[in-house]
């Protein structure tokens, strides 16, 4: 089945960095939507990040953009979020997740096209 895990959690202060890692078993990497979403207790999940294995294309909110970056290793079956220059703001849970969307064009931050996830890794940021 379809198994996605995260890792490289942590806690840091602000401005510093961190590298989020998703490793993805149980179906074929490549041409694949992926994404990183975070939530905070008591507010909705919001899309940070996602990336189309399949040519690498990206797309990230605009909170996180020039601070975040989305990468993937398809040999390694691996998605990876590197976050720099952190603030409190970006403290959360953070969730790895693959969406249905097999089509390039359509590989968005719309969190209903997600239907895999993974259990969450936990970034808190200090000021």
């Amino acid at each position: 089945q379809v198994q996605l895990v995260e890792s490289g959690g942590g806690s840091v202060q602000a401005g510093g960095s961190l590298r989020l890692s998703c490793t993805a078993s149980g179906y074929t990497f490549s041409s694949n939507c992926m994404g990183w979403f975070r939530q905070v207790p008591g507010k909705e999940r919001e899309g940070v990040a996602v990336i189309y294995t399949d040519g690498g294309s990206t797309y990230y909110a605009d909170s996180v953009k020039g601070r975040f970056t989305i990468s993937q290793d398809n040999a390694k079956n691996t998605v990876y979020l590197q976050m720099n220059s952190l603030i409190p703001g970006d403290t959360a849970m953070y969730y790895c997740a693959r969406s249905y969307i097999s089509k390039g064009y359509d590989c968005s931050l719309n969190r209903p096209a997600f239907n895999y996830w993974g259990q969450g890794t936990q970034v808190t940021v200090s000021s």
